[in-house]
């Protein structure tokens, strides 16, 4: 099979019938072998009865329904396990995103070798207070992941058949897809800039809470991608630099003390008078907690199953 479409969705049953329609009608054009893969995430309105209905329609439309809503990427999870096209082509449901750009997709991925495509909505027909935060969003994102990237959220992608059989997209990890794609090895990333449709129905899922756990997952994700299998290396060297730092301010200040007694110099404060003693004492102690925290991780990463789990691409045996 040449391409697996992924369509998650939320309450989408006015766009749905045009939207299949309208893929079969390019699908067929370039005469591509294909599936429309749905992924019904809790709605709850009449998707899932609409997407029975295109079933008898249309041979390619298969369906899967979640019991509630579990957010786009378990949606995209789910359907990644499923796929069985070479190329997966994943869009929203909303017809913002044109399914005419499916077949340049397609032959990128083909014929330049890239693991994954992202599309890039240039001109976009969003209000300010959603595309300033975008472009924020962004940047931070670019600036951590070293993926030169101008739009990471576009629902509007393209993968190659290994990539989406080796990743795990989980809790809200949808929009991180290409960094998590990158930590796994699969570092041939390009771009595509894509058209932005105005939305023809229903009424947008966008709050501004997803970009605050935006970059928290974008924290996470550089977290345990860098030091997943190594968590003493971050939580040991905070440690040994932060106890480092406190015992150097307290052997300064008994330094200065004995010097004072030495050389018969009356000493105005004691040492526990002087906040720079509370300062190192804190050191200290947050020195120690670090070490330990990266210690009994170690501890955890080395008895995990999972803890030797490398990704081998190809190999001569």
């Amino acid at each position: 099979m040449d391409i697996s479409i992924v369509v998650p969705l939320y309450n989408e049953e006015e766009s749905l019938p045009e939207l299949t329609s309208w893929i079969a009608k390019v699908m067929e054009a370039n005469n591509f072998s294909y599936e429309i893969l749905f992924v019904d995430d809790g709605s709850t309105d009449t998707s899932w009865s609409v997407i029975e209905d295109l079933k008898t329609q249309f041979n390619a439309v298969k369906g899967i329904k979640f019991r509630r809503n579990y957010g786009k990427s378990a949606a995209l999870n789910v359907a990644f396990e499923a796929a069985q096209g070479d190329v997966i082509i994943t869009m929203d449901a909303d017809l913002q995103d044109s399914p005419d750009e499916i077949p340049e997709l397609f032959r990128r991925i083909k014929e330049e070798k890239l693991d994954i495509i992202s599309g890039w909505k240039k001109k976009r027909y969003d209000p300010i207070s959603k595309t300033i935060p975008t472009k924020l969003f962004n940047a931070a994102t670019r600036k951590m992941s070293g993926i030169q990237l101008n739009d990471f959220n576009c629902g509007l992608k393209a993968y190659r058949k290994e990539v989406v059989k080796t990743i795990e997209v989980y809790g809200e990890m949808h929009r991180y897809i290409p960094v998590i794609a990158k930590w796994a090895g699969f570092k041939k990333i390009g771009e595509q800039v894509v058209e932005h449709r105005a939305r023809k129905y229903g009424v947008t899922k966008f709050g501004l809470s997803r970009f605050v756990n935006g970059f928290l997952d974008l924290l996470s994700i550089f977290f345990v991608g860098k030091f997943g299998k190594r968590p003493m290396h971050f939580f040991g060297s905070l440690g040994v630099l932060s106890f480092l730092l406190g015992t150097i301010m307290a052997l300064w200040m008994i330094g200065v003390k004995l010097y004072h007694i030495a050389m018969l110099i009356p000493y105005k404060r004691e040492i526990t008078d002087q906040p720079l003693f509370y300062i190192s004492l804190v050191a200290i102690i947050l020195g120690s907690q670090l070490f330990l925290t990266g210690f009994v991780a170690e501890l955890v990463t080395r008895n995990a199953p999972e803890r030797n789990a490398y990704l081998i691409e190809k190999e001569i045996s």
